[in-house]
């Protein structure tokens, strides 16, 4: 009928009582399926609060019942980060190759690209933040951990270079899982290649800001994550080179609960300041503007 063209849809699909579940199931002999739209609720991993997926989209991913930071992928943090959330982005056709030909590898790098639709487990560019310039690489774990394998490593090289060149400061975002096994000693080369390259952005001048985000751990942690001039992390984040229970076994001790957390590496001195999501974009705004100097946006100290 004409009428039922216009008769308004349920925004959201109700959830039948356990009454009613009862007695469908005695009915039909089976329990039957709660009709809720998949992706229209989110559930915090860290305190188990049920929210709306679009709520907590607006609160930056940030749990409103504990404060946990959920991870962002390469995409989300640059779009909360920069300014109108432009990129012109660097290298974006480089992919990874299998150059010791692991067993598998290939396969696992398509299905990785298919579901994160990323290229690679970094992304670098350059736009603006507070409307200065800046060269960013933003590393995502939801493309193989945030592995580094030699593709991540080269990329992120040639950010630091092109900042350089520029003198433009470079913010890199840190998360990831360490090395790439399958990529072997090409993979922890980069460690050694991208520390180079900002040892010698330091020596001109340039200022690197590192964000740490949850988790950053292996050479990454070990690398580029700990060189900044300045060093910060979001609330709650995992950082750290060896994992909780590696490090038990070897010294034979109890960790604190809250080890290798930002607020403990904080307090340790690890770290310069621990800064909450929806605070970053203004913090780093505000950092670039006490480190330029007028007509000169590479003064790093």
């Amino acid at each position: 009928m004409l009428k039922d063209l216009f008769q308004k849809k349920r925004k959201y699909a109700t959830i039948p009582s356990e009454r009613a579940d009862r007695a469908q199931q005695s009915e039909e002999g089976e329990r039957p399926k709660r009709e809720i739209p998949e992706g229209l609720m989110s559930k915090c991993s860290k305190c188990g609060t049920i929210q709306f997926t679009k709520e907590l989209e607006k609160n930056l991913k940030v749990c409103t019942g504990c404060g946990h930071h959920m991870r962002l992928n390469a995409l989300e943090r640059i779009q909360m980060t920069l300014d109108e959330g432009r990129l012109f982005e660097y290298d974006a056709d480089m992919i990874s190759q299998d150059p010791l030909q692991f067993p598998g590898y290939e396969s696992k790098l398509k299905q990785q690209r298919e579901k994160s639709g990323l290229r690679e487990a970094v992304v670098t560019g350059e736009g603006t933040i507070g409307g200065f310039p800046v060269v960013v690489a933003v590393m995502s774990f939801d493309f193989f951990s945030g592995s580094m394998g030699s593709v991540v490593g080269e990329k992120i090289t040639r950010a630091i270079e092109t900042a350089m060149l520029k003198k433009y400061p470079l913010i890199i975002f840190s998360t990831s899982g360490g090395a790439r096994m399958q990529e072997s000693i090409l993979s922890l080369m980069q460690m050694a290649k991208t520390s180079a390259a900002l040892a010698k952005f330091h020596e001109q001048g340039g200022l690197y800001i590192s964000v740490i985000t949850d988790p950053t751990t292996g050479g990454v942690s070990a690398s580029f994550a700990m060189l900044g001039d300045i060093i910060l992390a979001e609330p709650g984040a995992l950082f750290g080179f060896a994992g909780r229970i590696v490090i038990e076994q070897t010294i034979r001790q109890k960790l604190p609960d809250n080890f290798q957390t930002a607020e403990f590496n904080l307090k340790h001195g690890q770290l310069d300041m621990v800064v909450h999501r929806k605070d970053l974009q203004a913090t780093l705004a505000k950092l670039l503007d006490l480190h330029t100097v007028k007509g000169d946006v590479s003064n790093g100290g």
